[in-house]
């Protein structure tokens, strides 16, 4: 019974622990998203969140062209520390 338990609580440890960090963490991004943000959506498009409301954002993927998202699938909320290098 023992060595059960141990796999158990490694598996806890390793896996289920740091994706709930991960997943509160990303809400909490969400739940931050202002306008003027840049943001990745699910689908990869990439663009400036011009309006935002409870349950949707609007995001400008280029001068003049506006798109509403879900605000949950917003992947990631880029900050100024966070944009990739120019190449």
């Amino acid at each position: 019974m023992a060595p059960l338990l141990f796999i158990f609580v490694i598996f806890y440890v390793l896996m289920i622990r740091p994706q709930n960090r991960r997943m509160k963490e990303h809400q909490a991004k969400l739940a931050a998203v202002k306008k003027g943000d840049e943001v990745v959506t699910g689908g990869g498009l990439r663009g400036r969140v011009t309006k935002v409301s409870d349950e949707e954002v609007e995001v400008e993927i280029a001068q003049g062209v506006r798109v509403r998202a879900v605000k949950s699938t917003i992947s990631n909320v880029l900050t100024p520390s966070t944009k990739p290098a120019n190449d």
